[in-house]
């Protein structure tokens, strides 16, 4: 008689055991590797998140101190035109003054002479 159950013998059992000890060995192995290419793949994302972060402040510091140079150039050609502008009325001014002067006292010379 066959009893319901079968049980397997010694070696077909030591078979079964080292076939099962074995894959749970590949199957952890498995999710090792999909941690590890998980963790690589969350390291890279960082990496290239880091260095856009870097790139985007490197610009921004890059237009910063070009727009404040540009004040600046500004400021000094504006300052530039101001000077030059009083430097031309003051000497425009002395010149006429001048030239009064001069006619003044050419027509008191003729007065003179005329007397």
């Amino acid at each position: 008689m066959v009893p319901a159950t079968r049980v397997l013998e010694v070696p077909q059992m030591k078979n079964l055991l080292t076939a099962l000890v074995l894959s749970l060995s590949l199957v952890g192995f498995a999710q090792t590797a999909d941690k590890m290419a998980g963790d690589t793949k969350a390291a890279a994302d960082k990496a290239a998140s880091d260095t856009k972060a870097t790139a985007d402040k490197a610009a921004s510091d890059t237009k910063a101190t070009t727009d404040k140079m540009a004040s600046e150039t500004k400021a000094s050609a504006d300052k530039a035109a101001d000077d030059t502008k009083a430097a031309a009325s003051k000497t425009k001014k002395k010149a006429k003054h001048g030239a009064t002067k001069a006619a003044d006292e050419t027509k008191a010379a003729a007065d003179s002479m005329t007397k």
